[in-house]
């Protein structure tokens, strides 16, 4: 990894898209640390402090975390790119159930360029409310667990508007950054901006824990994390590969064909997706409890058991979503009869197996036995964290740096990254057989 970096940064092209990508995170961490007008910075410290040493409210910790500690500083970039991210899984869902979203995806580019400005669209809307929420939940002091310092003084209606305006414009300059470093940078800008988000935090966090615990207790975590993140590489790496034979054709006066491929199956066919819809899933009654009040029956129900992270009743509820999701997102994401069409129109088929049906059979069977574990494997890193809390009797303000959503997340997003330099070095210095 690091000689393709070097080679990278060796090479004037690459180079300049790195330090382009380099220059957009910091950007976007300066924009993280500029308050919203109107917001009173010095009472948001003293909050902030007040919010660490009660524990806080959990239910905004990875929203928090995917700002990159932008959302309890209420700064410009407060709602972050959560709704971006929100409205592409919905497109994306979308592209099963309704026609038209289906037959724009397989016209292509063009189509592709539809589905991606109703997507933005869909992200203003989910910033709006979202910012609408924030500025509310701040006002009233819920955000930082009942702090009763005025974070707004100036409450009229013209200044929460401003407020709310500049952070929604914070959210699309974000979403615009994201497309700049995919189209000029690295690829895949929304994942790296997240990536940037939650390793802003990993230096806070270990701090707190070496602080706190001593320096024995942050090795031995520190060596755990680092078992976590091979074996988190390990999976991310694994696929199950299924031969794939091409039958010759003859197209004008050259042949085609005969050559021996395979089709790979990632064991994390999901990714991270599964994670973060069964989080936010888990927000919604914690949502419903603030609003009804935490001293009613609900309210008291849903702070012991599902806003408490190291409840076993939260922790088994958020592996059961997880394994749920993982299945729901690989079945509309993966179709096995599309994959055994296209084989079949190209003269592909798998070995012992007829095309058409049983090609299909097979794909789906093959693919409903390699989500089980995957979808175990994101169960267990995502409640890692949480089992600790419970076993240990630690309090919720204490974090686990090193499991999670926030490493699959980083490894994920680091090994893509990988991939897309080495395979542009590769397009630009083949060695190949001239060795």
């Amino acid at each position: 990894m690091l000689g393709a970096f070097r080679s990278a940064f060796a090479t004037p092209d690459l180079r300049r898209k790195i330090l382009f990508t380099l220059a957009v995170v910091v950007a976007y961490r300066l924009g993280a640390a500029i308050p919203a007008p109107g917001v009173s910075f010095p009472n948001v410290q003293r909050c902030m402090a007040q919010t660490d040493t009660t524990g806080g409210p959990d239910v905004f910790a990875l929203l928090n975390l995917f700002s990159g500690g932008a959302l309890l500083q209420l700064s410009v970039f407060a709602v972050g790119i959560m709704p971006f991210i929100t409205a592409s899984i919905v497109v994306q869902l979308l592209t099963v159930v309704v026609p038209r979203f289906e037959q724009l995806k397989k016209e292509g580019s063009s189509g592709q360029a539809t589905l991606t400005q109703y997507t933005r669209y869909l992200s203003i809307g989910i910033a709006t409310l979202q910012a609408v929420g924030v500025v509310a939940l701040a006002g009233s002091g819920q955000l930082f667990g009942g702090c009763q310092l005025p974070v707004f003084p100036d409450t009229s209606p013209l200044t929460m508007a401003i407020t709310v305006l500049v952070m929604v414009a914070g959210s699309a300059l974000l979403m615009w950054f994201g497309e700049l470093i995919t189209e000029k940078g690295l690829g895949n800008g929304m994942s790296i901006l997240m990536f940037t988000s939650i390793a802003h935090r990993l230096p806070t966090e270990a701090s707190a824990i070496l602080t706190n615990a001593g320096p024995l207790v942050f090795a031995g975590l520190c060596l755990f994390g680092l078992a976590i993140i091979v074996s988190v590489v390990f999976v991310e790496q694994a696929q199950r590969r299924i031969p794939v034979q091409y039958a010759k054709r003859m197209v004008g006066r050259r042949m085609y064909g005969g050559t021996s491929t395979y089709l790979p199956i990632k064991v994390n066919q999901a990714g991270v997706v599964p994670v973060i819809f069964g989080s936010s899933l888990l927000f919604l009654p914690n949502m419903a409890a603030q609003v009804a009040g935490p001293d009613s029956g609900f309210g008291r129900f849903v702070q012991s058991h599902l806003a408490d992270q190291s409840s076993w009743t939260h922790i088994a509820l958020y592996a059961t979503l997880i394994v749920f999701f993982t299945y729901f997102h690989v079945g509309i994401t993966f179709n096995p009869k599309e994959r055994s069409e296209e084989m079949k129109k190209f003269g592909g088929f798998i070995p012992g197996f007829r095309p058409g049906n049983p090609t299909t059979a097979h794909l789906r069977f093959v693919l409903n036995r390699i989500t089980l574990p995957g979808s175990l494997y994101l169960a267990t890193v995502a409640v890692l964290p949480d089992f600790f809390l419970g076993v240990t009797g630690g309090s919720q303000s204490q974090s686990f740096p090193f499991g999670g959503t926030s490493v699959l997340i980083m490894v994920g997003v680091g090994l893509d990254t990988v991939k897309r330099i080495e395979a542009q070095l590769m397009q630009r210095n083949y060695e190949g057989f001239l060795r």
